[in-house]
C-alpha cells in the first residue's frame, strides 16, 4: 500500500466536513419526507449525476460481457447495499428519534470495525497487539455510547434505545462496504461509483414506494435538504471515498471518522441547538483514543 499523499489528506479533510454536515441535511429533509424516501432520493440524484459524468468522460458503466466486468458489478452491488442503501435508510430512521450529533458520533465506530475486517480480508493489514488494545479501548466507548444501563432499565423496548443500536448497525454496514470497495477489481473509479449508486437506487426506490408511497409536495427546507444530500454527501462523497480507498486503503479512509463526529456535534449544536448527555462525550473520547492508539506509528529501536 502506498503512503498517503497530500491530496489524500486534503480529500480526507473535505470528506469529513461533507459527511459531518450530512446529518444536518438528513434532519432537515425528514421534515418533508419519510426516512426511506430520503435515502432513495439522495441516492437516485447521485446515481443520475455520476452516471452522466462517467458517460461524458468516456468511462460509461462497467461491462457485463467479461468476467472482470461482472465481478465489478457484484462488488458495486455490495458497495451500494452496505455503503448506501442500508446505512442511509437506518440513519434516516434513527434520526427521527436521536439527535444528529449522536448519529454523527456513532460514525467513529466505523474504523474500529475496519481493523478486524482488514486483518482477515486485506493483505498487509494485520492486527498487532497495539491495534488490538486500541480496539478494546474504543469498544468500551461504543458500549458507553449505546448506553446498556438505560437499555436494560427500559427492557430494550424504548424507541430511542433501539435507534441508538440502529446507528451502530449502520456503522457496521459502512465498515463492510469499505472492505468490499477495496477488494473490487481495478477500473475507472467513476464507472464503479456510478454502478454502486445505480444498484443502491434500484434497491431503495421500490422499498420507499411500497412502505412510504409517493411523497407529497415537500416544504422548501426539506427539498433543499435532500438536494444537498444527493449532491454532496452522496454523489461527490462517493467519488472521493472510492478514490481514497483505492489510493490509500480502508484503514486510511477510516481516519475520516475522527472528524465526522466532531463536525456533526458542532453543526448540530450551532444550527439545531442540540445538546448531548455527558456520557456521549466520554464515549466519543474513548473511541477516539482507541483509534489513536490503533493508528499511531511506534518507532522501534534498532538492535
Amino acid at each position: 500500500m502506498n503512503r498517503p499523499h497530500l491530496i489524500n489528506w486534503s480529500l480526507l479533510l473535505a470528506l469529513g466536513l461533507i459527511w459531518g454536515a450530512s446529518f444536518l441535511g438528513v434532519s432537515v429533509a425528514l421534515t418533508g419526507f419519510g426516512p426511506i424516501t430520503v435515502a432513495a432520493i439522495r441516492v437516485t440524484i447521485a446515481a443520475a449525476i455520476l452516471t452522466g459524468v462517467s458517460i461524458k468522460m468516456g468511462h460509461g458503466l462497467p461491462a457485463t460481457r467479461t468476467a472482470t466486468g461482472r465481478k465489478t458489478w457484484l462488488h458495486a452491488f455490495g458497495m451500494g447495499m452496505f455503503s448506501n442503501a442500508v446505512p442511509f435508510s437506518l440513519l434516516s430512521w434513527a434520526q427521527i428519534h436521536v439527535s444528529s450529533g449522536y448519529a454523527g458520533i456513532t460514525m467513529a465506530v466505523v474504523p474500529l470495525l475496519v481493523l478486524p475486517l482488514s486483518h482477515f480480508f486485506i493483505p498487509g493489514e494485520r492486527l498487532s497487539s497495539q491495534r488490538i488494545f486500541g480496539f478494546a479501548v474504543g469498544f468500551v466507548g461504543v458500549v458507553i455510547l449505546i448506553g446498556p444501563a438505560q437499555i436494560l432499565e427500559s427492557g430494550g423496548g424504548d424507541i430511542e434505545n433501539i435507534a441508538r443500536i440502529v446507528c451502530v448497525i449502520a456503522s457496521c454496514c459502512y465498515a463492510i462496504g469499505s472492505i468490499i470497495t477495496r477488494l473490487a477489481p481495478h477500473g475507472p473509479q467513476m464507472a464503479f461509483s456510478s454502478a454502486a449508486l445505480i444498484m443502491a437506487s434500484a434497491m431503495l426506490v421500490p422499498v420507499a414506494l411500497i412502505f412510504e408511497g409517493i411523497p407529497a409536495v415537500p416544504n422548501q427546507a426539506a427539498l433543499l435538504g435532500v438536494l444537498y444530500l444527493g449532491l454532496f454527501p452522496t454523489a461527490l462523497a462517493t467519488v472521493i471515498l472510492v478514490y481514497i480507498i483505492k489510493a490509500a486503503g480502508p484503514p486510511f479512509l477510516s481516519l475520516v471518522n475522527y472528524q465526522v463526529p466532531v463536525w456533526a456535534v458542532v453543526i448540530g449544536m450551532v444550527v439545531l441547538n442540540e445538546s448531548l448527555p455527558g456520557q456521549f462525550v466520554w464515549a466519543l473520547g474513548l473511541i477516539l483514543i482507541g483509534l489513536g492508539v490503533s493508528q499511531i506509528k511506534i518507532r522501534r529501536a534498532r538492535p
